[in-house]
């Protein structure tokens, strides 16, 4: 049985002092042994988060690392700097990293295999926009990027990835999908896992939904058979987490 996962997005928000603030108060309701509960927050907040959660069961991620080892890439972060920060999960390939900054699953697939060459589990983000979904291309847009993504990565990592279905058009918007809609997506993420390696692999990946995620849906969303978890963006900044985390934790006593 796969383990549910909530992981929260901080994105470009909180300062080391609030950061500091909001993990204190939330830490006593998150910390559950039979959900892995992952903050991804700035890296300025990397360490001081990492020193409120140390011995819980509560894990620190990145938003997003560079695929060079080290070298002249200014402002740029590498996977040793993340591991020797405390972090065990890194964010890639977000839609505001492909909007923004114009990443692209082949710069995705270099950071997935640099993440897994130092033990960081990536939690590997694909979704379409509105436009796409209008036109009943998303199974197709999907499978792309996740063919992609995994290009030269072997069963054995593949099964240690995490995978996030974000609709772009849910992300920060108050939309989200149903959870039939939100279903029909993950199982086909399984699907092509299926196709690229095997049944096994395929059922070992967590796929989680992520696309406005709140304590109001999140059981519902939870409850699906190939909805793992969540990756959280607004509401993981407040005290509503762990209401959320409350809901995957619920799900698995049932």
């Amino acid at each position: 049985m796969r383990k549910k996962m909530i992981a929260g997005n901080w994105k470009m928000n909180m300062t080391p002092s609030k950061a500091k603030e909001l993990v204190t108060l939330l830490e006593p309701s998150i910390d559950i042994p039979d959900v892995d509960v992952v903050l991804c927050v700035p890296a300025i907040d990397i360490m001081p988060v990492t020193d409120i959660v140390k011995g819980t069961n509560i894990k620190v991620g990145a938003e997003n690392m560079y695929y060079e080892e080290k070298g002249a890439y200014t402002g740029e972060l590498s996977a040793e700097m993340l591991t020797d920060a405390g972090v065990s999960y890194v964010i890639l390939g977000h839609s505001e990293r492909r909007q923004y900054f114009h990443e692209d699953d082949a710069i995705i697939n270099k950071k997935i295999k640099k993440a897994l060459e130092h033990n960081i589990t990536p939690i590997a983000c694909c979704g379409e926009t509105l436009g796409q979904r209008e036109c009943n291309v998303t199974l197709n847009v999907i499978r792309k990027q996740i063919q992609e993504m995994f290009e030269g990565i072997d069963a054995f990592d593949a099964a240690d990835c995490i995978i996030a279905y974000e609709p772009i058009w849910a992300i920060g918007t108050g939309k989200v999908a149903t959870a039939e809609q939100a279903q029909e997506v993950c199982h086909s993420i399984r699907e092509v896992m299926k196709d690229l390696y095997d049944n096994i692999t395929a059922d070992k990946v967590r796929v989680l939904y992520g696309g406005s995620m709140n304590e109001g849906n999140a059981l519902s969303l939870l409850t699906q058979p190939d909805i793992d978890g969540g990756l959280i963006g607004g509401a993981s900044l407040k005290m509503e987490f762990a209401k959320i985390v409350g809901s995957a934790h619920t799900n698995v006593a049932v």
